[in-house]
């Protein structure tokens, strides 16, 4: 490992940072498969399934780009921590069931904790993607990219395959106290965190101003905005992660445990991959990286449609995973290398309305088609066929993408 990266962990405030993203990370993992498989315990019903991330994306995108206004006016770390506080108190409400035998409306209740969810994710996004400028010096933003993307991808591992465990040893009720406790440490820890304020200004723009500089910062950029394009469809028409309980109940029959394991394989292969780029140099031929992680992407989707073992449905996913990896850090190192730390906040707010779309959207999208088609595996197999349709558009609209070397900070 490079002195460049031991540098990155040496600061406190990073680790802390890490911290609280890790612990984050696990509770909204746990939250996301119980609410999940209790879903598909009242309906079986794949429409509903994909309603969650309906639920989830529709008012995190009316809410991120203002949220990004906040990030670059206000305190980054206080935006995260309330935004935490916000997540933790709506965890809460899940437990209202549980303790009030007989409440009339549990499936609106876990769609309404989804909906202020996603309001407050889009704070906590967007706040605490830009204060890693706040934290380690410019030059090392790159590694703080790459740690930040490892610990966060093995987060994703841990988090599901915990709560499926903890949902076969004492369902809801064990697996929401685990989140909540985890909500609330993961607030602790950002408040430790200790932040340069020297980025944070008042205004003089108008909000709708101030917006629309991000947004047009994000237009000028062809390599940011070409990338990040790319896994918005690449990732809506393939996405699969809404559908794995029904592949899991019916497909592949094993139950909330297998489910754990399911959705924690594709952060499995992001954390091994993840792991071998932190210890590599500055990697080369980052365009053509980028569209070769996709197509391996579309494959493994295609192939996971088509399984019927346990075993090689995992292996798919962990591939896909680790193929994933490979885009996200050379997308995260193009934002955070190629954006004026002052307008951070604004321009992740856009790149968030990309990842929240073509990852909840593609959620709902999974479960729509899977709806009108009649049958879950063809939905999945076609999406991973659209992904390399999707790579064919991107390469005609997006020409500069492939040439694409090293990523240096002036890099446009």
């Amino acid at each position: 490992m490079s002195s460049s990266e031991d540098s990155a962990v040496a600061y406190s405030s990073f680790r802390w940072y890490l911290a609280s993203i890790v612990l984050g990370t696990l509770a909204i993992q746990a939250q996301g498969l119980a609410v999940a498989w209790q879903v598909y315990e009242m309906t079986k019903d794949p429409f509903a399934l994909g309603a969650i991330g309906l639920a989830e994306v529709l008012p995190f995108v009316c809410s991120v780009l203002f949220a990004g206004y906040v990030a670059d006016t206000k305190h980054r770390q206080k935006v995260a921590s309330y935004a935490l506080l916000m997540m933790f108190l709506f965890g809460l409400a899940l437990f209202i069931p549980t303790f009030l035998q007989g409440f009339p409306y549990p499936l609106a209740l876990l769609y309404l904790v989804v909906i202020l969810g996603g309001v407050a994710r889009s704070f906590l996004t967007t706040a605490r993607q830009a204060m890693i400028a706040e934290i380690i010096p410019h030059a090392l933003l790159g590694s703080g990219v790459r740690w930040r993307n490892a610990l966060f991808e093995g987060a994703c591992v841990i988090g599901p395959a915990m709560a499926g465990f903890l949902w076969a040893w004492g369902g809801s009720l064990l697996t929401y106290s685990v989140m909540s406790v985890l909500f609330l440490s993961s607030l602790v820890t950002m408040v430790l965190v200790k932040t340069s304020q020297s980025l944070h200004r008042e205004s003089e723009e108008s909000v709708v101003q101030s917006l629309g500089a991000g947004v047009s910062f994000m237009i000028k950029q062809r390599l940011l905005l070409g990338a990040f394009t790319l896994d918005l469809f690449a990732v809506l028409l393939g996405g699969a992660v809404a559908l794995l309980p029904i592949f899991a109940a019916e497909i592949l029959h094993i139950g909330p445990v297998g489910l754990g394991w399911l959705r924690a394989a594709p952060s499995l292969g992001a954390v091994f991959m993840s792991i071998i780029v932190i210890t590599l140099p500055p990697l080369r031929h980052c365009g053509r990286l980028l569209y070769l992680s996709f197509a391996i992407f579309g494959l493994c989707i295609i192939g996971f449609g088509l399984s019927t073992s346990f075993l090689l449905s995992l292996a798919f996913l962990f591939i896909s995973g680790a193929a994933d990896a490979v885009n996200v850090i050379i997308r995260q190192t193009i934002l955070q290398t190629g954006t004026p730390p002052a307008m951070m906040g604004r321009v992740s707010a856009v790149t968030a309305c990309f990842v929240g779309c073509s990852n909840e959207l593609g959620s709902f999208e999974s479960g729509a088609t899977a709806k009108l088609l009649g049958s879950t595996v063809k939905a999945v197999v076609l999406g991973g066929v659209a992904v390399f349709g999707v790579m064919g558009m991107s390469a005609w609209c997006f020409p500069e993408i492939w040439p694409l070397d090293k990523i240096s900070p002036d890099q446009r």
